[in-house]
């Protein structure tokens, strides 16, 4: 497998290390860059055009489902992966009809994280164990 670029938003610095340090342990993926609210996350998906984006929801300036509305126009090859923990049966089927391809709760993130990166890579939609029936 080629290496995937993925651009990791979240306001929560903490969240953000623990994320990291799981996707490093995988050698085909690499973070090149962190954000911590929605205006930037706009700004450096435009810039890098990552191959992925971890996303939460609710973000600081623009909201989470507002940036992947954006995203579809400015980096129309990003896919996007929602992990948050707003596993609301409207929030996952807006995400997803805003072009979203997966969506994970971030209590499950330890089991699914991986595997819906994986999923994604190969152009499968994610949905946690919990949201099934949703997106």
């Amino acid at each position: 497998m080629s290496s995937v670029s993925i651009l990791l938003v979240d306001d929560y610095a903490p969240w953000r290390h623990y994320i990291t340090s799981r996707l490093q342990k995988q050698p085909e993926l690499q973070i090149v860059g962190e954000v911590s609210d929605g205006l930037e996350a706009i700004e450096q998906t435009a810039k890098l055009q990552p191959d992925l984006i971890l996303l939460d929801i609710g973000l600081p300036n623009v909201s989470g489902i507002e940036v992947v509305r954006r995203i579809r126009e400015l980096a129309p090859k990003s896919k996007v992966l929602i992990v948050s923990q707003y596993p609301f049966a409207d929030v996952v089927e807006e995400a997803f009809s805003l072009g979203a391809w997966g969506y994970i709760d971030k209590s499950d993130a330890g089991s699914e994280l991986l595997p819906a990166v994986e999923a994604i890579i190969q152009g499968k939609k994610f949905v946690s164990s919990r949201l099934r029936g949703f997106g």
